[in-house]
Parts: structure tokens; C-alpha cells; sequence
């Protein structure tokens, strides 16, 4: 006798889906918007019933396929919002669908803020974590060294809690699972005291930023720079933490728009279009943006000091090296552009994390920096794409392990070298989702089948 299939609430048709930088596509063959952790369950239970896959998507702000729901894609938009707030112990627990922009706005109320953010806000909480999303800072971790707490969906359609007191031996493979060990539907936040920034950009011989990278990542608070291909020139970018009361100096909101708005987005974007047509005028358009950008000192709120605005839509590679070896590996970087003759319109980023103990973290266990480079998203012929090919071959030769959700071609048995726990992880990933609900080719690739 044939049992029913669990009924499947706000499902409906799947148009074809497409990540922001348009590197990944599918048609899912259906699309679900659950509104509550059952409704969740619902959705895995019928999803395994009929044989399918199952994955969550938050802002499609991966590169990488990640994401990708060939079978049954969850939308976690009306899951969102503050579910608790400890104000002793300075916990919020969130919705997993919650974006990142959002949080200002919910911790507000409490007094409260995020240690350490990124410079881009539109993921949501769940898929941020997921993904190892990370400011910058020597002394701070990535987003998930935040999770205290969560909840998630296994592959037997049960409610799994993990924290400090419930499973608490899972916590260092599922605060970042890769989407690979269930379906996040709610996540408890270590928070801080709401804090002010004063932020120093300054634009400064890349030759002195390399030298100095070491002792200022180590140093100052939350320290990056980006260098401008063909140039020998760098844009460094230093804040520092102070009290919340701390007299603020915002950027004119006027100028705040000329300059991020008009400047870093639609100039920027009008001249990465024009190179795409005219390779040659790249090395110009660097100097012009080295000379546009930088030379600003104002002290604001985190979220308003660590977040940028990016509407120039493009693509990137990002690894992660033992920070020692940052210095050198941009050098070798700036000598493969050059002698390669190739022609970059996008600057470099270089940043740092704390070590952690996340087993699947890009900073686990060791002091890390980071390089990432990018494409404009139209620069797709493969002589432009090659660049990412060889910077790549650096950042191996370098120890890199590469950001899960942004380009690269690494495999399962690289991984197995790269992360002392990789097997660990495959461990609980086995007692969590023995069937694979939730795979997809790109886990396929990292993790195995």
C-alpha cells in the first residue's frame, strides 16, 4: 500500500533561476515558500518521498553553484525576522531567511550589532554563514565564528537543535555546512555592543602596503586595501573600533552619493563596459579610478562604515592564505598581469581573519589573509577568463583554500588536504543526510558523493 506524499504548502511553478552574477542557472522543477521550521519538515519529508533534492537559496549572491536546487528549491524569504533576544547574555536568535541589510534595523532596539560584517549585505543570515562569508580584521573571525546556536532540518525531515548544550560536538562542522548537512531555519548570534567606526582611506604605494601588511593586519582593527592592476598604487582602508557614544562624523550624505553612487558605481561601471570594447584604455581607466577613490576620514556606525553599496555587477575569486604568504603572493600576482599582458579594469582586495576552529572555515586553524580578483561579469571570452585559471595556480602554490561560495575548480581530494576535519565533516554529514537530499553537482565536486 503506497503512502501519501505530506502535503506541500505555497508551492508553485519554477521559472528559470539565475545567481546575481550570472555564472549559474537552473529551472527547478518546483518552488516551495515555507512560512514556519514545520512547514520546512513538510517540504523534506514530500522532497524525499518523491525522490527529489531539496536546497535552501537565500540572495543568489554565491559564484560558485552552491546553491543550486535542481529538484525542489526552498525560499526562505518568510522566514525572517527576530525570533528572541537574550539582552544579558547579548544573544538574537533570527529567522534564517533574514537579510543582512535587515539588522541594523532589528538589533537596533536592543542596543545591539554584529562583531564583524562584510562589505556587501544582501545575503541572507542562513546562506551567509553557509558560504564562510567574512569581513576583515586579524582579530575577528568570520560570520559564522558569530552562531552560538541553530536549528536546522536533517534528511530524515527531523528538527535538529545544536548549541553549546544540544550537540554541542556538531557545532564546528554545521555552523558552516555548505547547505550539506540540512536546512537551516533559525540561528542564535553572538552579538556585541552597538559600536561607532572612524574609517581612514587613504590611497598609498603598494611597495610600503605590502611591507606593512603583516604588522597593520595585526594591529589596527579592521584593516584592507585594494590594489589597482597596472598600477603601483593601493587604496587602504583602516577602521577602528570605538564606543557607540563616540562623537560621529558621517560622510556628507550628498558627497556619500557623488562619491559611492556616481563614482564607484555608475562611472565604474560606464568604464568597465567601454574597456570591454577597448582592452587597451584598461591601464588608463586604473590610474583614473586610483585617482577618484580615497582620501576620506569620517566615523559612523559599524554597519554604515563596514558595508558598501556594489551595483557594478561582476565575478571573483577569493582564497584564503596563511597570512604570511599574502605579500608575497600579490607580487606574484602583479608580475603574472604584466607579463602575461593582460588587461584587469577590477581591483584586487586583500583582507584578514582570526583563525577559528569551524572545520570547513577558510581561517580554520590559522592565521588568515585573504586575495580575491575579479571580472567584470560581460568580460567572458576565455582569454579573459584564463586570468582566473593562473591566479588560481598562485593560491594553490600558496596553501590557498579557496572561499566556498566564489570561483574556483578545487575538488573533494583537495579539500581532504586542505582541512585536517574534512573527514570529520563527511562524518556528520553521513548521520545528517544520509541520502544526499541535499546535494547538488557543486557539492558533488567539493565533497563527494
Amino acid at each position: 500500500m503506497s503512502v501519501a506524499a505530506p502535503p506541500r504548502p505555497n508551492v508553485f511553478r519554477a521559472a528559470e533561476w539565475r545567481n546575481w552574477s550570472r555564472t549559474e542557472s537552473v529551472r527547478p522543477i518546483r518552488v516551495e515558500t515555507p512560512d514556519s521550521p514545520e512547514a520546512v519538515q513538510r517540504a523534506v519529508q514530500a522532497a524525499a518521498h518523491q525522490g527529489l533534492t531539496i536546497k535552501a537559496i537565500g540572495a543568489g549572491h554565491s559564484f560558485t553553484g552552491i546553491a543550486v536546487a535542481e529538484g525542489v528549491q526552498l525560499l526562505l524569504d518568510r522566514l525572517s525576522g527576530v525570533i528572541a533576544v537574550d539582552e544579558a547574555s547579548a544573544r538574537v536568535t533570527l529567522a534564517a531567511g533574514t537579510r543582512l541589510h535587515q539588522l541594523p534595523r532589528l538589533l537596533a532596539p536592543y542596543g545591539l550589532a554584529l562583531q564583524n560584517m562584510g562589505d556587501i549585505d544582501r545575503q541572507s543570515i542562513a546562506g551567509a554563514t553557509s558560504t564562510g562569508t567574512h569581513g576583515t580584521g586579524g582579530s575577528f573571525g568570520g560570520l559564522a565564528t558569530q552562531i552560538v546556536a541553530f536549528t536546522l532540518v536533517t534528511g530524515a525531515g527531523e528538527l535538529l537543535r545544536i548549541s553549546e548544550t544540544e550537540n554541542p560536538e556538531l557545532l564546528p562542522a554545521a555552523r558552516l555546512g555548505l547547505g550539506a548537512l540540512g536546512i537551516l531555519v533559525d540561528l542564535t548570534l553572538q552579538c556585541v555592543p552597538a559600536f561607532t567606526l572612524q574609517a581612514v582611506e587613504r590611497p598609498e604605494p603598494l611597495p610600503e602596503v605590502l611591507d606593512g601588511y603583516l604588522e597593520r593586519s595585526a594591529r589596527e582593527d579592521h584593516f584592507e586595501f585594494y590594489w589597482f592592476p597596472h598600477t603601483q598604487y593601493a587604496l587602504t582602508k583602516t577602521n577602528t573600533r570605538l564606543p557607540r557614544d563616540a562623537p560621529r562624523h558621517p560622510l556628507n550624505p550628498v558627497g556619500r552619493w557623488f562619491d559611492d553612487e556616481v563614482t564607484a558605481n555608475g562611472l565604474y561601471r560606464a568604464l568597465c563596459a567601454l574597456a570591454t570594447v577597448t582592452p587597451a584604455m584598461i591601464p588608463s581607466v586604473n590610474r583614473l579610478a586610483q585617482r577618484l577613490t580615497g582620501n576620506r576620514d569620517f566615523t559612523d556606525a559599524s554597519h554604515k562604515v563596514f558595508v558598501t553599496n556594489r551595483s557594478v555587477r561582476f565575478r571573483e575569486m577569493e582564497y584564503a592564505l596563511p597570512r604570511t604568504a599574502v605579500p608575497d603572493a600579490l607580487r606574484e600576482l602583479d608580475r603574472l598581469i604584466e607579463r602575461r599582458g593582460w588587461r584587469i579594469s577590477f581591483p584586487v582586495e586583500v583582507r584578514s581573519a582570526a583563525a577559528d576552529d569551524n572545520w570547513l572555515s577558510t581561517a580554520s586553524g590559522r592565521e588568515t589573509g585573504y586575495i580575491a580578483v575579479h571580472r567584470y561579469y560581460r568580460e567572458t571570452r576565455p582569454d579573459q577568463l584564463e586570468y582566473f585559471t593562473e591566479v588560481e595556480k598562485i593560491m594553490v602554490a600558496a596553501g590557498g583554500r579557496p572561499h566556498w561560495g566564489k570561483l574556483h575548480t578545487r575538488d573533494a581530494a583537495y579539500f581532504a588536504d586542505a582541512y585536517p576535519r574534512f573527514a570529520d565533516f563527511l562524518a556528520v554529514r553521513d548521520r545528517l543526510d544520509p541520502g544526499r537530499l541535499f546535494r547538488n553537482p557543486y557539492l558533488d565536486r567539493v565533497l563527494g558523493l
